[in-house]
């Protein structure tokens, strides 16, 4: 019994806060766990930022809407789920999230969740547990799953190394660097198929 885990940001859709930070001409935006090992922190630096330029969750999600999946993307997870069962787990948040599920076609997701004050300042973050891919990943293989996992950031590679199988996809040159045991791929089709492969 096999279940394939994926990162969502920077795999399947680009990476949001990204997005945001060419939107809003905020260049700190840009920071994202690909830069930052500790979300927790990352998570502040963002939050404190929005604060000082009075941006909330309306604006955010007036660019995540502007979003698509990444070229493939859609097809690969489709593919994919066919195949195999398939979950989502990433760091982002549900109200995040959503719009870009429902053009990937509704997969599983497991993520967290915003604190949000009527005025739409996000204030918190509900994270769903600890380390949340490799405790997922984790119990998975408890219930009897051997896990595949694919990722591009620092907060992949717990679940990746944790699995059965695991590939960098589309990761930044210092990560493949430091980890040059994890096969990386840039192409959904030789992801597709190093997955289907270690089935």
């Amino acid at each position: 019994m096999n279940i394939v885990c994926l990162d969502m940001e920077g795999v399947l859709v680009p990476e949001i806060w990204i997005a945001f930070a060419e939107a809003t001409g905020i260049p700190e935006l840009r920071r994202t766990t690909r830069d930052e090992p500790d979300y927790n922190k990352l998570m502040r630096y963002r939050m404190a930022i929005l604060k000082a330029h009075g941006l909330g969750l309306k604006e955010i999600q007036a660019t995540i809407a502007t979003i698509d999946p990444l070229p493939g993307a859609k097809e690969f997870l489709d593919e994919l789920r066919s195949t195999t069962q398939t979950v989502i787990l990433s760091d982002t948040f549900e109200e995040f999230a959503m719009p870009l599920m429902k053009k990937l076609g509704w997969p599983t997701l497991l993520c967290n969740s915003l604190e949000v004050a009527e005025n739409g300042e996000i204030v918190g973050v509900k994270m769903r547990i600890a380390n949340s891919k490799l405790t997922t990943v984790k119990a998975f293989q408890s219930i009897g799953y051997d896990t595949i996992a694919a990722g591009d950031s620092f907060n992949d590679l717990a679940m990746i190394q944790a699995s059965k199988a695991g590939f960098l996809f589309r990761s930044t040159a210092q990560i493949k660097a430091d980890h040059p045991e994890l096969p990386a791929f840039e192409e959904f089709d030789d992801l597709l198929a190093a997955i289907k492969a270690a089935l």
